[in-house]
Formats: structure tokens, sequence, C-alpha cells
């Protein structure tokens, strides 16, 4: 998964899925081969010429300026997320080296205080692969209960929050529109994808997903960029039923990010969280950190 090859893919998929009639481009009644934009009409869109275009698309170009790549994001029509995401490929692709091993993840000072501030709130600190460095006992509860609470503190054992909703069934089953939750993971590790390109870590996680889901590597091959910051989700807890959440993604600058799950006063879904932390404040002795179990996700 080079720069050179995803900017490629990005350009090619975004332009296959954007239609003449959506951007004004006449097609006069013929019959065209795909949907699309072809070539030619981006590159009339962007203002650039179709030859170097096809050669950016095509990987044969490392010398798009900041104001060609504007210019091509706002023919494909794409929001801040996607354009951001394009200027990332551009970058990894103009200095790719070999890949690096990644640092050793923490929880940040910082990160700790605030998750203990958390305690009334599912709270969880993810590092940018989504793996969980640390939870509170109420995030524990909300979103993965079913694992041992101190599997963050264990070497080599933390979970990872993307391959429980691809590959645990009991996190798939949490959610009720687990598509939209699905969809939602993939769109933000394209963005983690396009910041960390050297990141073998992150490579080994996507080619394990790929290869273990199907759903996973067909949403892949979308190229859907989404920065996961505010969501709703209608969860579906085995301990206290259905209730509505919104995830927060509190971020914390290039390093580890806060995720938070809240729910509307005088609803619910509050008294379901409720009742699931007087649950879990009844059986306050940790699952014991020395025993393993099955691994719910890979670093």
């Amino acid at each position: 998964m080079t720069g050179k090859s995803q900017l490629g893919d990005f350009l090619q998929a975004r332009r296959s899925q954007l239609r003449p009639a959506d951007v004004g481009v006449p097609t006069y009644g013929e019959r065209r081969r795909v949907p699309g934009l072809r070539r030619e009409e981006l590159a009339l869109l962007a203002g650039v010429s179709a030859s170097y275009y096809t050669r950016l698309e095509q990987g044969q170009s490392l010398s798009a300026s900041p104001e060609v790549l504007d210019a091509i994001a706002g023919a494909l029509r794409l929001d801040e997320s996607e354009r951001r995401y394009l200027h990332d490929l551009a970058r990894a692709d103009r200095r790719r080296t070999r890949g690096r091993r990644p640092v050793p993840e923490r929880v940040t000072e910082a990160a700790a205080q605030l998750l203990d501030a958390l305690a009334d709130v599912p709270a969880m600190v993810l590092g940018p692969r989504s793996d969980v460095l640390a939870w509170n006992r109420l995030g524990h509860a909300l979103f993965a209960g079913h694992l041992d609470r101190g599997a963050p503190d264990l070497s080599g054992q933390r979970p990872n929050m993307a391959s429980l909703v691809f590959l645990d069934c009991h996190t798939r089953d949490l959610y009720a529109d687990w598509p939209s939750k699905a969809r939602a993971v993939v769109g933000n590790l394209r963005l983690v994808a396009a910041q960390h390109p050297q990141d073998t870590a992150l490579h080994a996680l996507l080619g394990e997903l790929s290869a273990k889901s199907s759903e996973f590597s067909s949403m892949w091959a979308d190229h859907r960029v989404k920065a996961c910051t505010v969501a709703t989700y209608e969860m579906r807890h085995p301990l206290v039923g259905p209730l509505t959440v919104v995830q927060q993604t509190l971020s914390h600058g290039p390093g580890p990010s806060t995720v938070v799950a809240t729910t509307e006063a005088g609803t619910p879904s509050r008294a379901a969280l409720v009742l699931l932390a007087q649950a879990v404040t009844q059986d306050p002795v940790p699952a014991d950190p020395a025993r393993t179990g099955p691994r719910a996700g890979t670093a």
C-alpha cells in the first residue's frame, strides 16, 4: 500500500463515483461504458491538461502542487476531510521511504487525567491504529464488557477497535446499524493510512482485516474517507438493552485520542447508562490481567 498506488486508486475511484449530471457535464444522450466522469472531463473541470491528470492518476507524476490538488479536489467535489486526505497521499508519494517499526504507544498524562475525570461517562483512549490504550470502568462495560478489563495493559494483547468491529461477533451485535459503524471505521483508517504511510503495524492490521473480512475489503476498495469526530449510534447492549449514544473523539494532537459516549438527559438511553454504571459498580474487582484468552484484535 504505497502512497503512489493509493493516490492513483483514490483519484480513479472518486472520478468513477461522480456522474456527469452531478457536475453539469453534458452527455448528449451518448452511451457511456462507465457511469462516472472520463479523465479528460475531470481534467477540464480542474483546469489541468488531460495528459497531466492521466499521469497523476497513473502515479507517473510526483510534482502536483497544492494549488493543482485543490483544483482537482474541487472538481471531484471532495469535502474537507477528503481534501486533506488527497494532500496527505500526495505528500506520502513524494517522500516514500522504507517502512518503519512504530514507536510504542502510551497514554499521555493529560489523557490519563481526562480518563479519570470522566468516571461517570464511558471513555477509552485509542492510538492512531485504534488500539485500546486504556479505558475507564464504564467504557470497558459499554464497548467490550466481554473482554478482560485489564486487556489494554497486557503486552501484545491490546484490543483493537477496528478488529473488534469487523471480526468480533459481540461488538458487531452492539450496533443496530452495523454497516454505518463499519464504514466510519474504514473511513477513519484511510485517513490514518495516508498520514502514516510507513507504519508497518498499520499495514499489517489492514492486511489482516482485508484477509479475514470480505466486508472490510469491499469497503476499503470504495475509497470513502471519513473523520470519526462525532457520530450517533443505536446500541444493543446485552446487559441494559437498547440505548442511543453520541460517540465523540477528542483529539490530543497526532498521538492518542479519547473517545467518549454520552446520552441525552431524561431519556431511556440515559437510564440504561445509569443502570450499566450501577451494574459495574457492584463488581469492584477488575478482571485478572494474567488471564489471557482469545485475542480480540491485533495491533
